[in-house]
């Protein structure tokens, strides 16, 4: 018996990371070739699974069950994004108030905003609280909404459309704004778009990359701490 389990485990696991994978790969290279707004893996990638799961009328229980060991992935790669932090200690050390001043404003305007605007919309209930966590990082968020009252998955789903519009307008931005030092430039991202917005900043410049990542990494930090206290104002 625990055997045939262990073998219809292993093979939920096949038959839904293995197109997971492919899919992602299939859409960077894509992305590549092609560098559009809708060829970002983030979105293009998921929109495929979508069709793959609905063609063999899976669901999405199935689906988290056999792709969940990815979803486990998000924590030591957010953890990864302290190698460009440490390389870049001293610049990031010269301005530390400034990021501090920054990411406080910037997390409270996030969250103020997906209330009010949830809000105004007449969206409610635990879609309103797994709104609240979108600018901040796929696995802080996920934390945060649960702490919250809101639905992780839900809080995830949107992450990666955050990050994707954050990125994507953010490129837009630096042609826009007179942001000439490379704090301005890598905070924007990093607090914007957060893991999408740290890749886009590492195409500029590995000091804006740097920055974006430890505003991303705090800021998710921050938000997990100021969950309780979040969840009693919220309610």
């Amino acid at each position: 018996m625990i055997a045939m389990v262990s073998a219809s485990a292993a093979g939920a696991v096949l038959l839904w990371s293995a197109p997971t994978i492919a899919a992602y790969a299939a859409a960077k290279a894509l992305h590549r070739r092609h560098p559009r707004a809708w060829t970002v893996p983030l979105l293009l990638a998921p929109a495929v699974m979508l069709v793959v799961v609905l063609a063999l009328h899976g669901s999405y229980a199935e689906y988290l069950r056999g792709t969940h060991w990815l979803l486990a992935l998000l924590g030591p790669a957010t953890v990864a994004f302290a190698v460009p932090v440490w390389e870049q200690r001293a610049l990031l050390r010269r301005h530390a108030a400034a990021l501090a001043v920054g990411m406080l404003v910037g997390s409270t305007v996030s969250i103020l905003t997906a209330w009010w605007l949830a809000s105004w919309l007449g969206v409610g209930g635990e879609l309103r609280l797994s709104l609240v966590p979108r600018s901040v990082s796929t696995p802080f968020a996920m934390t945060v909404a649960g702490d919250i009252g809101g639905v992780p998955d839900l809080a995830a789903v949107f992450v990666v459309f955050t990050g994707v519009l954050g990125a994507t307008i953010g490129q837009a931005l630096l042609r826009w704004l007179p942001l000439r030092s490379t704090l301005a430039r890598g905070a924007l991202f990093g607090m914007g778009a957060h893991g999408a917005g740290v890749a886009q900043a590492h195409r500029v410049g590995a000091e804006e990359g740097a920055v974006a990542g430890l505003v991303m990494v705090l800021v998710g930090a921050l938000n997990v701490l100021v969950a309780p206290l979040l969840a009693m104002a919220l309610r």
